[in-house]
């Protein structure tokens, strides 16, 4: 999967707001909503919000994906958030978080779900790409970072 086919440069925020859990989730969905790509912004947080339920999203290296499958979505979309300060996101090794990206697919459709979450999190292991994404100063920066 191309990241590029997903991301675009308005899906991309370099100054999250947030300073909770809750708050991060909501900006990312409103990243969504704006470049059009959800229809029904209540269902998309029903599904985020159910995901997180289950268990964390918030991962390792101060990074987290929320996630979740929607029966209002058609196809694979994703947005990344970066914020100016770290964020407690309940993460499996219980570090705050600065870059966030959130994914939501449709239901019946797992390949590009797992696709899209393995190729995010092959990623972000690398300590040098995220200091780039962290250090980027546009959205086009990042699209070049995640193209590299």
């Amino acid at each position: 999967m191309n990241l590029k086919t997903v991301l675009t440069a308005e899906t991309i925020s370099l100054h999250l707001k947030g300073s909770s859990k809750d708050e991060i989730i909501n900006e990312l969905l409103d990243i969504l909503v704006a470049a059009k790509k959800i229809p029904d912004r209540a269902a998309a947080h029903n599904a985020i919000l159910e995901r997180e339920q289950k268990m964390s999203t918030g991962m390792k290296h101060g990074i987290a994906i929320p996630h979740g499958k929607s029966p209002t979505i058609s196809e694979l979309v994703a947005c990344i958030g970066i914020s100016d300060h770290a964020v407690d996101f309940d993460s499996l090794d219980h570090e705050p978080c600065r870059i966030f990206i959130m994914t939501l697919s449709p239901v019946e459709k797992t390949g590009p779900h797992l696709q899209f979450l393995a190729e995010i999190s092959l990623l972000f292991k690398s300590s040098e790409k995220r200091r780039e994404i962290l250090n980027a100063d546009s959205a086009e920066m990042i699209m070049r970072i995640l193209s590299e």
